[in-house]
């Protein structure tokens, strides 16, 4: 793969690379910022450059999404460490047998860890696993979480029938699901 470092005024280093997949000029911006072009074979580099010279104001702005969504991601970052396991695990637990008991679902066993992709997840044997940083969350966003879960002890997957039975009981999840990334959880 061919690419090219280039610095272009008013945004600053972009990456240039050669793509064989890329059909036409792509411009990503990731975080914490950083700009990357795609270029199909057939295209220059001048021409990739003219492009996202066009597209100056474009990068920009996305760079500034990206610079501010990094910041909110640090500072989440900090919200959610020192979390004392000992003390989810009881609240976690406390509030998983109140909601089984009162939507009428049952599990086999609990498990709480800190993990980083995922808020919880229910497996094929009814084991709820559930992320310790779920006591950091508004109550309802917790409890949101925990209903999920419990959902899947009868449902095992994320088709309509379970989306179905989730709204029967928590209302508006696509709601629950714009707050919850809000707070931070992209990881359903």
């Amino acid at each position: 793969m061919h690419s090219h470092l280039l610095t272009i005024d008013g945004v600053g280093p972009v990456l240039f690379e050669r793509s064989h997949r890329a059909r036409r000029v792509n411009i990503t911006v990731k975080p914490p910022g950083r700009v990357r072009v795609a270029v199909p074979v057939g295209v220059s580099f001048q021409k990739a450059r003219e492009f996202a010279l066009s597209k100056r104001d474009w990068i920009r702005k996305h760079r500034s999404i990206m610079q501010g969504s990094e910041r909110n991601r640090r500072a989440l970052s900090a919200k959610f460490s020192n979390i004392d396991r000992r003390m989810a695990r009881q609240v976690l637990v406390q509030r998983l047998d109140m909601l089984a008991a009162r939507y009428g679902f049952s599990y086999n066993r609990v498990f709480v860890r800190n993990q980083k992709t995922r808020w919880g997840s229910c497996s094929a044997k009814n084991n709820i696993s559930l992320n310790a940083k779920l006591v950091r969350l508004p109550e309802f966003l917790m409890d949101y979480i925990i209903i999920h879960e419990l959902v899947h002890t009868k449902v095992k997957n994320h088709g309509s029938a379970f989306y179905a039975a989730l709204n029967r009981i928590v209302g508006d999840r696509k709601s629950l699901d714009r707050q919850l990334k809000d707070c931070g959880g992209d990881f359903l």
